[in-house]
């Protein structure tokens, strides 16, 4: 079953059929607070949200990313810029439309499962389609085939109360799916149940969105939710989208410091550049000289003999090594932490503290003398 994605509600229709379900563009979003500063937590964003994509907006709180969903949604007012969903404007500040949420072309899994309590799983799965007056007989078939998809058919009876946080959060989704919008958003759905369940749901919204098709704008302050989750994820930092693109990408070519540590564990050294020739390049840090095999910015532009750089490396591509190799320094492993799928170390290497993942089997022990090698493939560089 795929979902029918066809609008609903007043507004604008755009011209011509398009593979975007969600456009925000040039959006701003501004409060005054009590003591009359105005704070901007969405600056000028533009993003889109494709047909069958899932995008994760992801972000530490304040960055902006719940009061973007709220706007795409209709429960904020923005003070600029435009959304269309599934090709028709629902909000504009230049043509004066502001849909209301009741009638956008959209469902929404909440934190905190706003679940009826007098009803039952059916009836709260139910609802929106009894309320857009869908016959009797497709509500329960809709009803049941989305239940049955997220293993729920034999609770159809019971009421929220007699379920796990988890089986709330499925009927959440469920009712979500089941009004067949094509599309979703999801409002940290997961920060209220504990880390196995939160798992094994993240598992059920990334298959149920396989196989619904729906599109979906997803919040969440966490990263490894984001990096299970996303098509693409959107990085936001003080209310402007710092990059946007795979997890592979994001965590792989960081776009500035704030990406490369937010998404991610980064060892980090200031360093400059003292030569630069075919695309490799030296770089003076306060370890000493290392090589860098791909000595370009995040946006591909080279470096030169002097520039001021940043450079980043993930703990698993750096090796603790018992013998001296090119661009190693000795070092004493200060604290070594089994972690079943690997071991990490934390290496002293004077004040510095480096942090080194290493597949196990792992003899060093701890108070060890070693060397900490950088390979020239490790290191990534960003702006100064």
């Amino acid at each position: 079953m795929r979902l029918d994605t066809a609008s609903a509600g007043p507004g604008v229709a755009a011209a011509g059929a398009s593979s975007v379900r969600i456009r925000v563009t040039s959006l701003t979003k501004r409060f005054r607070r009590a003591d009359g500063e105005v704070i901007t937590p969405v600056n000028d964003i533009s993003l889109d949200v494709d047909d069958a994509e899932l995008v994760v907006l992801l972000g530490p709180s304040g960055c902006g990313k719940t009061t973007l969903l709220r706007c795409v949604a209709g429960l904020e007012r923005p003070d600029a810029g435009e959304i269309l969903i599934n090709d028709k404007v629902v909000f504009s500040s230049a043509r004066g439309i502001s849909v209301p949420p009741e009638k956008r072309p959209v469902s929404m899994v909440f934190q905190s499962y706003a679940l009826w309590p007098h009803m039952t799983v059916h009836e709260n799965v139910a609802y929106p389609l009894r309320a857009r007056g869908v016959a009797a007989a497709e509500t329960d078939r809709r009803v049941g085939e989305v239940l049955a998809t997220v293993g729920l058919a034999g609770l159809r009876g019971q009421h929220p109360g007699q379920l796990s946080g988890g089986q709330q959060q499925r009927v959440a989704l469920a009712r979500a799916v089941v009004a067949q919008t094509g599309v979703v958003l999801f409002d940290e759905p997961l920060s209220n149940v504990d880390a196995k369940v939160r798992e094994q749901l993240r598992f059920e919204i990334r298959r149920m969105q396989r196989a619904f098709g729906f599109s979906a704008l997803y919040v969440t302050h966490d990263q490894g939710e984001a990096m299970a989750l996303a098509d693409r994820i959107a990085v936001l930092d003080n209310g402007v989208v710092a990059q946007i693109g795979s997890a592979e990408q994001i965590y792989d070519r960081p776009s500035s410091l704030h990406v490369g540590t937010f998404i991610g564990t980064a060892n980090l050294w200031p360093g400059r550049v003292l030569s630069a020739a075919g695309g490799t390049a030296r770089i003076a840090t306060a370890l000493g000289e290392m090589e860098v095999a791909d000595a370009r910015l995040p946006h591909g532009a080279p470096v030169a003999a002097g520039d001021a750089v940043t450079v980043l490396t993930r703990p698993e591509t750096l090796r603790l090594a018992t013998q001296p190799e090119p661009d190693s320094w000795p070092c004493i492993v200060e604290m070594k932490l089994y972690l079943g799928t690997h071991t990490e170390y934390v290496v002293a290497l004077g004040e510095e503290r480096v942090r080194i993942w290493a597949p196990n089997p792992s003899a060093v022990p701890e108070g060890a003398s070693a060397w900490l090698s950088v390979p020239p493939a490790a290191p990534r560089l960003v702006p100064g």
